[in-house]
């Protein structure tokens, strides 16, 4: 949640950043307002406050010179009243501001660059020279068909459209890359975490789902539980309420879960393959951070996720979000994304994020700095999707009859 203090100190600096996020001038106009009215609800209330220990500082010297105190009794009663309901309507205008505090996106970082979609982030750099192939490289379905590691029809057959089923080298092959990104992930000092796949709805509004993004989704209703649309939420989250040591951070955590997305704004993206599946495998990088340290750890889990790429030798780069891609609850996010040659094109596989104060000011995660309590900085970031990295490791490593050649870092988990 974007700082409510900030907002009521510097509105004009804080509308114009959000602004840059695409928050509509409508939006910003009812924050305002809202922001408005609370100040107001405030200065009533201690308004009446002063009043009322004004009286009750005369009422005591009243009684002290043996004065009639009925008058000034019924004065200091009706107060009372006024107070509680000022306190009332000032409680009621905080909880419509945080209400609609909850729907607007973090503040993003001045370094971001304007823009307004995907076409207008920055490259920042490759890593390793995608290959030549002197045939035409297939597209991931054709080869997964061709091998038998992947059946689209029988994950429609069990469900719907957007799931599949992995057979034989294809289930192995994912089971090899969560061991292997996992055991990565621990030798950069990021603890193995297991956490549930069923999340309540503090947990989401905590990380910036909900409110916003409930119609993507997956619901219990009887029991309001949420399938986790990334492990971000309950690594995040186990700390939430809670006041942390200075002496515990960073707590830096790798999880290994199956996520669950409605996909209902993405209506015609990507209905063909693994790209775009409504439950898919990811292996997830999350800190809990002192805001000291936040950027220093952003760049070591960019470079995680790079490394690991680069072990699987799989050409990738690297691109900075602007402010029209960036994500809702993000300060500044680098993406990962992978050379497909079937498509001819780099496709995202990893998000890094710093989402700064945000996350946790909304799940209330701080640490005890000094005397007084702070709030921590969270990032997040995948590591990798584990779909997408082998739709990346068929597409790269295809040969002219449709074989595979498997990567040599994966062949131990294979008993290769």
């Amino acid at each position: 949640m974007i700082d409510l203090k900030l907002l009521q100190k510097d509105f004009k600096n804080v509308s114009a950043k959000l602004t840059r996020k695409g928050v509509s001038q409508e939006l910003l106009d009812d924050l305002k307002n809202k922001n408005e009215e609370l100040k107001i609800a405030k200065t009533d209330f201690e308004s009446l406050q002063a009043l009322q220990n004004s009286m009750s500082k005369e009422f005591g010297v009243y009684k002290r010179e043996g004065k009639d105190i009925s008058e000034l009794k019924a004065k200091v009663d009706a107060n009372k009243i006024k107070i509680a309901e000022a306190l009332d309507i000032q409680r009621q205008k905080q909880e419509s501001l945080e209400s609609l505090a909850m729907s607007i996106p973090n503040m993003p970082d001045d370094s971001v660059a304007d823009g307004e979609d995907e076409d207008d982030n920055i490259e920042i750099k490759k890593v390793l020279t995608p290959s030549t192939f002197d045939f035409t490289p297939k597209e991931h379905w054709e080869l997964a068909q061709q091998n038998g590691w992947i059946d689209f029809e029988r994950g429609v057959k069990l469900a719907t459209s957007r799931f599949s089923v992995s057979f034989g080298m294809g289930a192995r092959l994912e089971r090899a890359l969560i061991n292997f990104m996992l055991d990565f992930n621990r030798s950069r000092g990021f603890d193995e975490v297991s956490v549930p796949s069923l999340v309540n709805r503090t947990a989401l509004e905590g990380t910036g789902q909900l409110p916003k993004f409930e119609d993507d989704l997956y619901k219990m209703e009887e029991m309001e539980l949420f399938l986790i649309p990334t492990a971000e939420v309950p690594l995040t989250n186990l700390y939430q309420d809670e006041i942390l040591t200075k002496e515990e951070l960073p707590k830096k955590m790798t999880a290994y879960t199956s996520c669950f997305r409605k996909e209902a704004g993405a209506a015609g993206r990507d209905t063909r393959g693994m790209i775009r599946q409504h439950q898919f495998h990811k292996v997830e990088l999350v800190t809990i951070a002192n805001p000291n340290e936040s950027e220093k750890i952003f760049d070591e889990m960019v470079e995680c996720a790079s490394d690991l790429l680069t072990a699987l030798k799989l050409p990738h780069r690297l691109v900075s979000l602007c402010t029209g891609d960036l994500g809702f609850g993000a300060a500044y996010t680098t993406d990962l994304e992978v050379w497909l040659p079937g498509q001819n094109t780099y496709r995202e596989i990893s998000s890094i994020s710093n989402t700064r104060e945000f996350q946790a000011r909304r799940a209330k995660i701080r640490f005890k700095d000094g005397k007084k309590n702070s709030f921590v900085h969270t990032l997040n970031g995948s590591s990798l999707a584990v779909g997408r990295t082998l739709v990346a490791i068929m597409e790269n490593n295809q040969n002219e009859d449709g074989s595979i050649d498997i990567p040599e870092v994966l062949k131990p988990y294979l008993n290769m």
